[in-house]
């Protein structure tokens, strides 16, 4: 009962932060825009220049879509119908949102000069198979160790058994960029909405 309690205001406080963060990074950025479960940040690539696997490269300058999960949405559903199926119900979700994150590239000006969308991840190994992302290293230390720490702070926090799942799997869960470029997202996406 107390530990329930005590997570429940960890989850308060972190929503609380994130609310916070939506309007640093709104700053940071050109835009924000959401997208079902998605929340899509435009800004700048920063850092090395990224070769990817369909042969474009994303160099420091160039305009990026970054990935963010609505992690209101996602525990509102692990609350609502637990930990497991709210992870098959957030994958659809995402799903969904890039089938519509690929119409909006498509269709919306302010989206024209995008050249991929980029996200930092822990739990990598069902977003490239399901949804055809790449995985790249973060090659900055100071920032790969800063998104270890924050992004396994946030499973602690919002996953109902994070605490556990992070004694198990601490070795396997490293942070990874995760890239996809316009042409692919269209190829891959845009088939799947002919179909």
């Amino acid at each position: 009962m107390l530990a329930s309690i005590s997570k429940a205001s960890a989850q308060s406080v972190w929503m609380a932060w994130e609310s916070v963060f939506d309007q640093i990074t709104k700053l940071r950025s050109a835009s924000m825009k959401k997208f079902g479960i998605c929340k899509l940040v435009i800004r700048r690539h920063h850092g090395k220049s990224v070769e990817c696997h369909d042969g474009h490269w994303i160099h420091s300058g160039d305009w990026v879509g970054e990935l963010h999960l609505d992690n209101r949405q996602v525990l509102e559903l692990s609350r609502e119908v637990g930990a497991d199926r709210a992870a098959l119900l957030t994958a659809r979700m995402l799903r969904r949102s890039m089938k519509q994150i690929s119409h909006a590239m498509e269709t919306d000006p302010e989206l024209a000069q995008v050249k991929a969308l980029t996200g930092i991840t822990l739990l990598h190994r069902g977003i490239i198979h399901g949804l055809g992302f790449e995985l790249h290293p973060l090659d900055s230390k100071g920032f790969r160790m800063f998104s270890t720490y924050y992004l396994r702070l946030l499973l602690r926090v919002l996953h109902p058994v994070g605490r556990r799942r992070m004694k198990q799997n601490a070795p396997k869960l490293v942070p990874k960029m995760l890239m996809m470029t316009r042409q692919s997202l269209f190829s891959r996406y845009n088939k799947e909405a002919a179909a």
